[in-house]
């Protein structure tokens, strides 16, 4: 491990906005936080909103500045990565804006049932191989629908042709409702300021002429998920 990042885990641990929990911890109890983020870190009842594979955290911060009457909170396993979206929100006094650092296989440790409003999924990897690990997979969307209240959101931004078709696929298998959909997100005449922000990674594809797609809808409650076999 590089002495940079060494540093910035050990200046990450002073930050008050910023969890990170060992998994040995959570084998045995879940995190303290769990149902508990507006009363004891953010002290509202403001809605909560996660951005899961934040990297960066640059949608994270810019959505906190945008929406100053929610609760945002940045996951992510790269902590050298978000070290940088945290130093820069302590900087600007943002107090509507938290990170937790572990593996997004492990959020209904730190969520409870109906604490979150809405999920960004900001390019994540498409796992094209591996069907258990795509973000939108039945696996996945089971652990969303333990933490979303009713209605909850979840958006999907991607560059990638696959994850986008097998989403909308398993959207239609288990009849969800499409809020709004594009394959060409910066052809069509948006309104919606959130689908402006441009994280770096987004940038290098929109240079190579890539085009960003986008999805937002309703995850409702099922007792099963399907996930079908989509050939690639």
């Amino acid at each position: 491990m590089g002495k940079n990042k060494l540093q910035k885990f050990k200046e990450m641990e002073k930050f008050p906005h910023v969890f990170q929990y060992p998994y040995a911890l959570l084998k045995e109890n879940d995190s303290e936080m769990k149902g508990k983020w507006c009363n004891f870190f953010f002290q509202n009842d403001h809605p909560i909103v996660l951005e899961l594979g934040c990297g960066k955290g640059e949608y994270t911060v810019n959505l906190a500045r945008m929406f100053p009457e929610k609760n945002f909170i940045g996951i992510d396993i790269k902590g050298a990565r978000m070290y940088l979206g945290a130093k820069q929100t302590l900087g600007e006094g943002l107090n509507n804006v938290a990170f937790l650092r572990t593996h997004i296989e492990l959020i209904n440790h730190f969520f409870a049932q109906n604490e979150v409003s809405e999920i960004w999924l900001t390019f994540p990897d498409p796992q094209i191989k591996k069907t258990n690990k795509r973000l939108t997979s039945a696996r996945f969307l089971q652990y969303y629908r333990n933490i979303l209240r009713n209605n909850g959101i979840i958006h999907l931004k991607t560059d990638n042709h696959f994850l986008f078709n097998y989403t909308r696929e398993i959207i239609q298998d288990n009849h969800f409702r499409i809020l709004f959909q594009t394959e060409d997100l910066y052809q069509n005449c948006l309104t919606d300021k959130t689908l402006s922000i441009r994280t770096s990674y987004e940038q290098q594809w929109l240079k190579r002429g890539l085009k960003i797609k986008y999805i937002c809808f309703i995850c409702r409650q099922k007792e099963n998920y399907i996930c079908q076999k989509i050939n690639i």
